[in-house]
């Protein structure tokens, strides 16, 4: 299985360069000028050549991306071109952590409830709980992660709802009131700002978890051994968490690398709707400004981000199915 990671991961290696070149190429065939952002309106146009000199865009665009790229390989990720040119690598440590927390968070969401909601349609079937719980599905699966968050701020800041259940609309922590809170407090304060978020980036991906999980349990409980497990007197209960469900989970796992990719490019929406400061939010405002190093740096992380993740669904299936091996 070592022997497949390693190579999977290097078979990744010309589909990361593929995508930092397609980025390159996009950025720089789009209209606009950094210096446009960089800049002030009224400086003159040898302060404007002295800038872009100074910041390598004066160069041709084959020596540009090789230099970048030779230097991203040795750590060197450059500086930006906004705020006062921090390095690049100072802000993406700071956003990527509250990406992979709302990410992590939202994948628990993501299997965990579409799961369970699943194995409820499939025992079920046909009934009362089955038929609302896939209408419901249906119509969560078909809303946008920004249109739910939006709602869901709409609704909260409304004074109709309840002041007990008030929940923060936009940003990481309380800014007001975060430095004097004790350490449990502030994970805490960091939960509630994650409610809304988490929620508008997870429902939708749980409701289509829980059209597989139906149908796979539907498959599976009415296998040979799910029934033999029942006609040993087994309860009800241990037929289907400890029997079915196990069986079940298997080609879910495989589903991993299907929705994290979604959840990646969810994340920029979500972010910008509630001001969340993560990689999705630092691309998007990046992408506006045509802060190229970041857009770069923010592009090959993400496109690694999902590498991963397939490697991580493909090993876990392995682990699931013992009839899996990877040579």
């Amino acid at each position: 299985m070592v022997r497949y990671a390693a190579r999977r991961l290097l078979q990744a290696v010309p589909l990361l360069v593929g995508i930092l070149t397609l980025t390159f190429v996009l950025l720089h065939l789009a209209p606009g000028d950094p210096t446009a952002t960089y800049l002030t309106d009224n400086v003159s146009p040898e302060v404007v050549e002295r800038t872009r000199a100074r910041l390598g865009l004066d160069r041709p665009l084959p020596v540009q991306y090789l230099k970048w790229v030779g230097a991203f390989a040795t750590g060197d990720w450059g500086t930006s071109y906004v705020g006062g040119e921090p390095a690049v690598a100072e802000r993406i440590g700071a956003a990527l952590p509250n990406t992979l927390l709302l990410g992590l968070v939202s994948l628990v969401l993501i299997f965990v409830l579409g799961g369970l909601i699943g194995v409820v349609q499939a025992v079920r079937q046909y009934g009362i709980s089955d038929t609302t719980l896939t209408i419901g599905s249906l119509a969560l699966y078909s809303m946008p992660g920004f249109w739910l968050g939006l709602m869901m701020q709409i609704a909260v800041s409304s004074s109709w709802w309840p002041d007990a259940l008030s929940l923060p609309v936009s940003g990481i922590i309380d800014v007001r009131e975060h430095p004097g809170m004790s350490p449990l407090q502030q994970v805490l304060d960091v939960a509630r700002h994650m409610v809304l978020p988490t929620i508008a980036l997870g429902l939708a991906s749980a409701a289509g978890i829980a059209r597989y999980m139906r149908g796979e349990m539907l498959e599976v409980i009415h296998q040979d051994y799910v029934r033999t497990a029942r006609a040993k007197g087994l309860s009800e209960r241990r037929v289907i968490f400890g029997h079915a469900l196990r069986n079940a989970l298997i080609p879910i796992a495989s589903l991993l690398g299907l929705y994290l990719p979604l959840l990646i490019g969810g994340s920029v929406v979500v972010e910008k709707v509630f001001a969340w400061p993560g990689m999705g939010l630092l691309l998007y405002d990046s992408v506006l400004a045509r802060d190229y190093p970041v857009v770069m740096a923010a592009t090959f992380l993400f496109g690694a981000l999902v590498v991963a993740g397939n490697l991580v669904s493909d090993l876990l299936y392995a682990v699931l199915d013992p009839r899996i091996r990877y040579e």
